[in-house]
């Protein structure tokens, strides 16, 4: 009798270890089963502020794979709008409740996948579950954000200066609202260093958007059920709707519940083959802890990047084969209209917390040839450790061009290289798409010679 599969979580991670497994077994050894509660799987998260933002103009577009092709191409029973709300480990079985209603129904299981996601913040406050108010998370959130924004809102709130805060303001810009941001930090961005953040809300403002930092949410104003303003202490900001942008958690309550350890940040606890404590139970995604690769400690780091690899480790792993998901370093990369961010490895102060003495300075540069047309300017800050002269981190602030340079500092944080290793490496050259000297070595080399200064070497 074939054995039999059941992920729950119909998105990045949970079909990448259902079509993995599939490559590896067919339907003869292994049936697989997996339930998404929404309308739409394997999808692009990360799409979704472009939809809201109007670049991306069809909302099918930003689906990877039809449920028809797991269906029929691939013999993967993957149901929509079935939300699983119970596991349990001694019955071996998952209660699932579809879109009808009703009693949930039980569904065995051999081997089970847990790939639930992230949950959006959400403020324990006054209104916050009035009408009008999004968490942005899903594809179905967007869609519904895209039918608010059918009744021509005026004006737009974004709680939280985060990745998603800073994407769905400019798309909210382009709509054409006006658009205020609240973050309770005194810059946006916690992931970069402040003074790196700093430019980023420079950016924010340049495109239009009313920033107030350092401002502490108190609740929600609204009227006949439906959000009217934003409070904070000091202001009261009126709004058509609200975008939450306060940053995800891992989505572990099921497995928390049914008995399936969860770790420190709150993320389901793998080994670095996806398998969870619990035999035959695996786990990948945004619900997960990893491992971080310079801290060497457990993080919660929602990236779609992140869950498409975990889960491919957990379908070859179910499907016979061995692979193992090694860690990540925390390499992201936005877009504010034409200011690009990105980062890579440790901030500052992350580094004083893992017990490094960081070293840091920014340089500015230019994306090409400064008399080359349509050279941009950009800062790049590295963060290296002083007693190692090991790159610890960078970030990246420019314009196009900037951003995509992190990918160097990333691997050479990976590889655990120092900053004057860094300053040889042999990168391309050439006016239209680099300076002679490009940005990424001469921040090496001048976070070398900070290092050398200190110790009293030059």
């Amino acid at each position: 009798m074939a054995e039999r599969l059941v992920v729950i979580g119909g998105d990045a991670a949970g079909m990448s270890a259902a079509s993995q497994a599939r490559r590896r077994r067919g339907p003869e050894d292994l049936r697989i089963v997996a339930f998404e509660k929404g309308a739409h799987a394997s999808y692009s998260a990360c799409g979704i502020p472009y939809l809201v933002g109007g670049e991306v103009t069809d909302v099918e577009s930003l689906v990877s794979r039809r449920p028809e092709v797991f269906r029929d191409e691939m013999d993967i029973d993957l149901r929509l709008r079935s939300e699983v709300v119970e596991i349990d480990l001694d019955r071996r079985a998952v209660a699932v409740r579809d879109g009808r209603g009703g009693d949930p129904s039980w569904e065995p299981f051999d081997q089970l996948v847990v790939a639930t996601g992230a949950v959006p913040g959400r403020p324990d406050l006054p209104g916050a579950d009035a009408e009008g108010v999004y968490g942005v998370q899903t594809l179905d959130d967007g869609v519904a954000l895209l039918r608010a924004l059918e009744d021509e809102p005026r004006r737009a709130v974004v709680v939280g200066g985060g990745y998603i805060g800073l994407e769905m303001a400019e798309a909210l810009v382009r709509r054409g609202l006006e658009v205020s941001l609240v973050d309770a930090a005194e810059q946006p961005m916690s992931t970069l260093d402040p003074d790196m953040g700093a430019l980023v809300a420079d950016a924010l403002r340049d495109l239009g958007v009313e920033v107030h930092l350092g401002e502490r949410m108190e609740g929600f104003e609204e009227s006949g059920g439906r959000v009217t303003a934003v409070r904070t202490a000091n202001l009261t900001l009126p709004a058509d709707l609200v975008v939450l942008g306060l940053g995800t958690r891992p989505n572990s309550a099921l497995a928390e519940a049914a008995g399936i350890p969860v770790g420190e940040t709150s993320g389901i606890v793998t080994d670095r083959r996806m398998r969870t404590p619990v035999e035959g139970v695996w786990a990948a995604g945004d619900c997960v802890e990893t491992f971080h690769r310079v801290s060497r400690r457990p993080v919660a780091i929602a990236l779609g990047t992140h869950a498409n690899k975990q889960g491919r480790v957990t379908g070859i792993n179910i499907g016979g084969g061995h692979a193992s998901f090694p860690g990540v370093v925390g390499t992201a990369v936005s877009k504010i209209c034409e200011y690009e961010v990105a980062r890579t490895g440790l901030t500052t102060a992350a580094a004083e917390q893992a017990g490094f003495e960081p070293v840091g300075g920014i340089v500015e540069s230019t994306t090409r040839a400064g008399y080359y047309p349509g050279a941009r300017k950009m800062k790049i800050k590295t963060i290296a450790d002083r007693g190692t002269g090991r790159l610890l981190g960078a970030q990246i602030v420019g314009q196009e061009g900037a951003a995509k340079r992190i990918d160097a500092l990333a691997v050479a944080i990976w590889n655990e290289m120092t900053v004057e290793e860094m300053s040889g490496l042999d990168l391309s050259y050439a006016p239209p798409f680099a300076p002679v000297w490009d940005p990424v070595l001469i921040a090496a080399r001048k976070a070398a010679e900070h290092i050398d200064r200190l110790d009293g070497k030059a």
